[in-house]
């Protein structure tokens, strides 16, 4: 199904998977990631979407190199389930580079992304700056939120991309492919107490999930709904409501500040409301520098 290599014990070397339905295209880019990123292990190769989702779950891999059009489940595709995997209180989403051969809007969508690009065949001259901005955004990622900071107002970092939701990005390429551009939600229809209840979506403020419920609450109104966090990221205005941890959904206008707790965690405040939202480590780019 796939190429595996078993990581050493205790081996602290950044890992990746690779996905891309050519073979060649993989040995390729294997090969130049070799040249330009020595210490970098890759830990597994995927022929396709589904296994590259599998094998990011299965090995927890710090980059993860996905070719945008595969059969069956395309790249963008499988970044969105992986976006959307449960890795724990701890655990950290992977670095997404998509791999491409020639979309110009992708390649548009991505100048405005937290992601970054590799054009097929992999330049070695790209491959470097893409290299560059991963392994800066690795070493902010491991040393919290200070060094964050202290990366985005770097000159070395002046060449990362902007910090923006994954699923912005992934919401404009998939807009680039068969399917068009998404319609987003207007309304929820929710449980209000007994009651079946039409709420605009405009009027929300945030959504937060358990095991069989997704709490909806504007200003006024708390209401209940059965929609998962997984699918309404994917059905809601991604420049509207950001992601900031696996159960909840914030959106962006609600946002009074963000401080930290006696953990260090960082804390969203929301705007007319006592609710405290917290955001787990895969999101704190968000708000880096804040």
């Amino acid at each position: 199904m796939n190429d595996t290599v078993s990581p050493s014990s205790g081996d602290t070397a950044p890992r990746a998977v690779l996905a891309d339905d050519e073979r060649l295209m993989r040995d390729q880019l294997r090969v130049r990631l070799a040249e330009a990123w020595p210490e970098l292990q890759i830990v597994a190769e995927a022929k396709n979407g589904a296994e590259a989702v599998e094998l990011v779950e299965q090995h927890r891999p710090d980059v993860v190199f996905l070719d945008i059009r595969m059969p069956g489940m395309t790249g963008v595709e499988a970044a969105r389930q992986i976006a959307q995997l449960d890795l724990g209180e701890d655990g950290v989403l992977p670095e997404i580079v998509f791999i491409t051969a020639y979309d110009q809007y992708a390649v548009e969508a991505f100048e405005q992304g937290a992601a970054d690009y590799i054009l097929k065949p992999a330049e070695r001259e790209r491959l470097l700056v893409t290299v560059a901005r991963i392994r800066r955004r690795l070493a902010a990622r491991d040393e919290g939120g200070a060094a964050a900071s202290t990366a985005a107002a770097s000159p070395a970092a002046a060449g990362d991309l902007p910090a923006q939701p994954l699923q912005q990005l992934l919401h404009r390429l998939a807009a680039g492919q068969p399917g068009g551009r998404p319609s987003y939600l207007k309304w929820i229809q929710a449980t209000v107490g007994s009651a079946i209840q039409m709420i605009p979506v405009d009027e929300v403020l945030f959504f937060i999930s358990d095991e069989k419920y997704t709490r909806v609450q504007t200003p006024q109104v708390e209401a209940l709904i059965r929609k998962p966090i997984k699918e309404l990221v994917d059905e809601l205005d991604p420049e509207v409501f950001w992601q900031i941890h696996r159960s909840t959904l914030v959106a962006v206008h609600a946002i009074a500040g963000v401080s930290r707790d006696f953990r260090g965690r960082q804390i969203v405040s929301v705007k007319g409301h006592p609710q405290k939202l917290e955001v787990s480590r895969s999101y704190t780019h968000l708000f880096k520098g804040m």
